[in-house]
């Protein structure tokens, strides 16, 4: 018998923890339908996600796309059913992509797998990025190419950490909670994870208190690599270091925990465990643009 998954009518971080919880009685290998058909809000996040969802199971899923046109347009722009056609077994109709003039989807959902799609990535928005950064968020201009390292750095812990493809997408629009407008970075993979990247130069150490939260804060807080070269597991330093300067937040999720550096505006929890579990890691930035 196949099981229904229900997914919210508004899709983020937050909110997909509850098609995680809904999934998780149910082994790769059976049955399942994603709902979305009343779904009417997504964020990259969310979107990333759900194929990352699909790539989990070893029985391949079913999908009801939308019926909100404007959601389910908004997905097509964003590159969702480009890759959703080939990981689920889509029902209804995928609307046709038309050519658009200015959007808020700065980069639509892009895989990524090698080094070298990692910088392809950084080179096709940073002309997109210059204007807007400067425009929409009122950023200083220096902040242009710290925006792009973490760009970089973010889609390099697939690279790094997955064992598998991933992709990177990244919108800005304006955030109700803080009145303004932001810029979200999202990168998923359903790799291997943080817990068994790190383990083979880190568990022992460790011992009884190596699990997937502990695997996040050696990664995260305290920038520990599952390599030995002098340098490496910096690539998170850099990041935490530029949304410290611009107040942003990230968030960190793998396995069955999550990992928040929380920022002046809001009152996240710093870290999560105990959650559905889901493979890979999925990676989540906010930048903030200044208040009026």
């Amino acid at each position: 018998m196949t099981a229904v998954i229900t997914v919210p009518e508004e899709l983020d971080h937050d909110s997909f923890e509850s098609v995680l919880d809904q999934l998780a009685p149910h082994p790769a290998d059976a049955p399942v339908l994603v709902d979305a058909r009343h779904t009417t809000f997504s964020t990259p996040y969310a979107l990333l996600s759900l194929l990352c969802l699909a790539q989990s199971r070893t029985a391949r899923p079913g999908f009801v796309i939308p019926d909100a046109q404007g959601t389910a347009s908004y997905w097509a722009r964003a590159g969702f059913f480009r890759f959703a056609e080939e990981l689920y077994t889509l029902h209804g109709t995928a609307p046709a992509l038309r050519p658009k003039g200015e959007s808020d989807v700065w980069l639509p959902i892009t895989p990524i797998a090698r080094s070298e799609d990692v910088h392809a990535v950084v080179e096709r928005i940073q002309d997109r990025a210059e204007a807007i950064l400067e425009n929409e968020l009122r950023t200083d201009p220096r902040m242009i190419g710290r925006f792009a390292m973490t760009l970089s750095e973010a889609c390099q812990n697939i690279i790094e950490h997955a064992g598998l493809g991933g992709w990177v997408a990244v919108q800005s629009y304006t955030w109700h909670k803080l009145g303004r407008r932001v810029v979200q970075i999202a990168v998923c993979d359903a790799g291997i994870g943080f817990t068994a990247s790190l383990a083979p130069a880190h568990a022992r150490r460790l011992g009884d208190r190596w699990c997937d939260g502990q695997a996040l804060e050696e990664a995260i807080v305290r920038g520990v690599s599952r390599f030995a070269d002098p340098g490496r597991g910096q690539g998170f330093a850099g990041i935490k270091r530029f949304l410290g300067q611009w107040q942003g937040k990230l968030i960190v999720r793998s396995g069955t925990a999550r990992l928040t550096l929380v920022p002046p505006w809001d009152d996240d929890v710093p870290l999560r465990e105990g959650l559905s579990s889901f493979p890979g890691a999925q990676v989540l930035i906010i930048i903030p643009g200044r208040e009026a």
